[in-house]
């Protein structure tokens, strides 16, 4: 973290010590200084070749496909995948709601432009703000120890993906669950996956270069999410 952001660590700052509504409240400009330069960042990202070939596979499925993400980049949605057939677990960067917060909307980000001052990593004024209320605004991302994080977006995105679980389980669907990159720090992926591959009798296929093992049944690649992506794609095609 500090050698993506030397600002941060001549400051003495972690990823939790930003990533909290309280930072937001004590220190808008250093709070919107991480995540302003962040949403530029993903705007001007493209996704690599793995989630074309997740997205060809997605396709091909006689029972449709569902993404389960803890990424906030919207990644998934950029590299084409229905976003009504997304869960994002922690929120999206792209989604603003009221830091306060003075009512229950989320609104996208689209048009939302935040100048960082990349030498001191702080925003530059003026910062975004609740068209409600007039107060600031912030992204709709669970941070740590976040009560005032509005959670129906991402909980309507959660129902969803529940009944196409439920929907294979009736109809005893074949099921294949390909995790990419999750680790065990935050294992909300993990937990999520290795539930539904239990629920459903699936196949979980866990790629992570560091922590590639799961439950017994598991296959574990412990390579990069990219390579093992498309080395699984041309061993399919010479099948």
């Amino acid at each position: 973290f500090w050698r993506a952001y030397p600002p941060y660590r001549a400051l003495g700052l972690q990823f939790a010590d930003l990533a909290c509504p309280e930072t937001f409240r004590d220190d808008p400009a250093l709070a919107w200084g991480f995540y302003g330069h962040r949403l530029n960042l993903y705007r001007a990202t493209a996704p690599h070749a793995g989630y074309g070939v997740l997205r060809e596979w997605a396709r091909r499925m006689p029972n449709g496909h569902f993404v389960f993400t803890s990424n906030v980049d919207g990644a998934f949605a950029v590299a084409g995948f229905d976003p009504d057939r997304i869960e994002e677990c922690h929120g999206s960067i792209h989604h603003l709601q009221c830091a306060s917060p003075c009512s229950l909307d989320i609104r996208p980000a689209d048009g939302v432009r935040v100048a960082v001052d990349e030498s001191t990593m702080r925003a530059v004024t003026p910062l975004p703000a609740c068209p409600r209320c007039g107060g600031l605004a912030r992204p709709n991302i669970l941070m740590f120890g976040d009560g005032p994080w509005i959670e129906t977006r991402t909980g309507e995105q959660a129902e969803r993906l529940q009944a196409w679980l439920m929907e294979l389980r009736d109809a005893r669907a074949k099921v294949a669950i390909v995790e990419c990159g999750a680790g065990t720090a935050i294992p909300t992926v993990r937990y999520r996956s290795e539930h539904a591959a239990l629920q459903l009798r699936g196949t979980l296929v866990r790629i992570n270069v560091r922590e590639p093992n799961g439950p017994a049944g598991t296959i574990s690649l412990p390579i990069g999410a990219r390579e093992a992506l498309e080395r699984i794609n041309a061993a399919i095609a010479t099948a």
